[in-house]
């Protein structure tokens, strides 16, 4: 697997809690839209699972930076990335990963909790950069209405593309974007606004409990299991 040096460049702050980090490569990262990569902090020890950690690209590739995003938290992983200084060397470890979109895949679904949004992200911005023909379904939920990171992305790339529908729900809230709905992803959201379920390749991300409901959501849809596809977001 490959490894590269990058150069901090900037923190870029999405929510309350939710920052992109954005760095310089010092040679290109070949990594397909979806893909993550591990940041290595401890390179004395490869096994240090407190600062050698998975991030997900949260841009798409062929941008003159790549960027991270995590929710931040008070582990040491979080604080050692919080503390970089501009220019400062990181070591990555990658790509990875196989929740991606191949190009001939024409029309996707994605069910996103919280910070699994990261990859679609990487994958909604590579769509609408390279002008892919390929209808989307976004149901994302989170908590809080402020939770939301990238709606201001979501927004800008729904309104310029009728092709792309995002639908958003709130749990602990009642919305005040009327157009939100509330509660979590449930089989009887996903087929209302998915009807087409059974013609679509599904990416699923987020917490593991959700990632395995909506699993299991799917294939009871009838769902071909070889067009569900989903990543875990583990707290750290």
């Amino acid at each position: 697997m490959n490894e590269y040096r990058l150069k901090f460049l900037e923190r870029i702050q999405r929510t309350d809690t939710v920052y992109s980090f954005r760095f310089c490569p010092c040679e290109k990262i070949d990594f397909v839209p979806g893909q993550f990569a591990q940041v290595v902090f401890d390179e004395q020890d490869r096994n240090n699972k407190k600062l050698n950690k998975y991030l997900s690209f949260s841009c798409r590739p062929g941008k003159e930076y790549v960027e991270l995003t995590k929710r931040f938290s008070g582990s040491d992983f979080s604080r050692r990335l919080w503390s970089l200084a501009k220019g400062e060397d990181v070591l990555l470890k990658g790509p990875m990963g196989s929740c991606t979109l191949d190009d001939q895949h024409h029309k996707v679904a994605f069910l996103i909790g919280g910070i699994g949004i990261t990859p679609a992200i990487s994958i909604l911005e590579h769509v609408v950069f390279s002008r892919l023909p390929c209808d989307v379904i976004m149901l994302y939920s989170n908590l809080l209405e402020s939770d939301i990171p990238f709606r201001s992305d979501l927004d800008a790339w729904t309104n310029h593309d009728p092709s792309i529908h995002v639908v958003h729900t709130i749990v602990d809230e009642k919305p005040h974007n009327n157009s939100y709905r509330q509660g979590m992803i449930t089989s009887e959201m996903i087929s209302c606004e998915i009807p087409d379920l059974k013609e679509r390749i599904f990416l699923i991300s987020g917490p593991p409990a959700m990632v395995s409901a909506m699993n299991q959501a799917c294939r009871a849809l009838g769902c071909l299991p070889e067009n569900i596809k989903s990543e875990n977001f583990v707290g750290y």
